[in-house]
Order: structure tokens, then sequence, then C-alpha cells
């Protein structure tokens, strides 16, 4: 009984903390899309990291996982899914599951979630979290992102969670007519461009967003 009423407060109390995340470090930022801000006050950002980081899991700052990878910073995960546009229904490509915090975020929007991971024990770990999590409508890969998923494409939306020296024209290639492809491009350890592609015919359409920080793409011949 007492376990009970124990983990009752302990969950109000995240659900407290995320409120303060969303109000403080994202829609004072500018994310205005509802459908994000639902998402990202629902999924326990708590739940996909390491034990003796849950009680910072909330903090404005990506948090180290395993094989030297981090999970985003809560606001730079709200401002790429907001940059996807996503309605409900589209089918997202996600270029790094990392921990799956970014992938439970889409999923809670988007219909399907192809999510491509290159270390096989950050795709398992993030696999077995996400059906804790009840999260049903996502297919995983190990491999190398800049490969994306060729035989599902196209896709209405992708991802990258890494950062590849310039955008890839293979990940280009299985966007949609009118799909969205959110980015950080540059070299590892400084400042990268945070870059939106939009597929318009035959004409893919380029925007900076903002400077930010990302982990290196790999490669199986690296």
């Amino acid at each position: 009984m007492f376990k009970h009423i124990l983990n009752a407060k302990i969950g109000k109390y995240q659900a407290f903390i995320r409120q303060k995340m969303l109000e403080d470090q994202i829609i004072r930022r500018g994310v205005k899309d509802g459908m994000v801000l639902e998402a990202m006050e629902k999924v326990k950002r708590h739940v996909f990291v390491d034990d003796y980081l849950k009680t910072r899991a909330y903090e404005d700052q990506p948090l180290p996982i395993a094989e030297g990878q981090t999970v985003s910073q809560p606001y730079i995960v709200a401002l790429m899914t907001e940059l996807l546009a996503l309605k409900g229904g589209e089918r997202v490509l996600e270029i790094g599951t990392g921990s799956g915090y970014q992938t439970a975020v889409l999923a809670e929007l988007a219909g399907e979630v192809y999510t491509v991971e290159f270390f096989p024990a950050l795709a398992e770990k993030a696999k077995a979290v996400l059906a804790f999590e009840s999260y049903s409508k996502i297919r995983f890969r190990t491999g190398d992102g800049a490969a994306g998923w060729p035989e599902n494409a196209p896709f209405d939306a992708i991802i990258v969670t890494c950062a590849p020296l310039e955008a890839p024209e293979t990940l280009l290639s299985q966007l949609a007519d009118k799909g969205r492809m959110v980015v950080p491009v540059g070299e590892a350890g400084g400042a990268q461009r945070l870059m939106l592609y939009t597929k318009d015919g035959a004409d893919i359409k380029e925007r900076f967003i903002t400077e930010v920080r990302f982990v290196p793409m790999l490669a199986n011949n690296r």
C-alpha cells in the first residue's frame, strides 16, 4: 500500500516537472504546435535515461547515454518535431534511434515510425523501453543511417538526430513530394547548422533554422 502511494506521488511530481519543462524550456522559446506540445508533455523523458540521471531528466540540456551518444535537449526535440509539421497519420523515418525519446515523441504524432540506429545495443534497449511504454507502431532497423530505409520510401517526413557533413542525397531521395527533412549538418565537435529541406516536385528547398551541436553520423566503414 505504501509503495503504491509513493509511486503515485512520484508520478504526480514527474508530471509537474514535465509541465514546467514545457512552459519554461519549450513554449517560452516559441514552439507553438499544439500536437507537439501535447506529445512533449506526455512522453516520460526519465524512462529513456539511466537511473543515475533520472533526477536530471527534465533539465534544459542533452544527457549522455551509452556508446558515447546523447539524448537531445527537450527544446531541440520539440523544435525539430515541430519543423516536420506532422498532422497525424504520416510515415516518418528517424535516423538515430538513440535512447528512443525522440522516437516516442514521433510515435505520439505520426501514423508509422521507421527508426534506424547504428549501435545494436542502443537499438535493443530503446526497443525494450518503447515496448514497455506501449508504443507499437514503430519499426526498427540497425545499420547506416545515411542509407535510410529505401524499400519503405517515400516518407512524409525524415528526422536526423546525428550530424552528417551535408544532407545525404540518399535520404533526400526518400522524401515524398511535399515531404520535409530536418537534419543538423557540419563538423563533429563544433557548431552545426540545423537545416530544413522541403521537397517540391523535382526541387528541394532548404532553410537554415539555428546553430546546434549533435554527435556525428557514423558508418560501418568508420
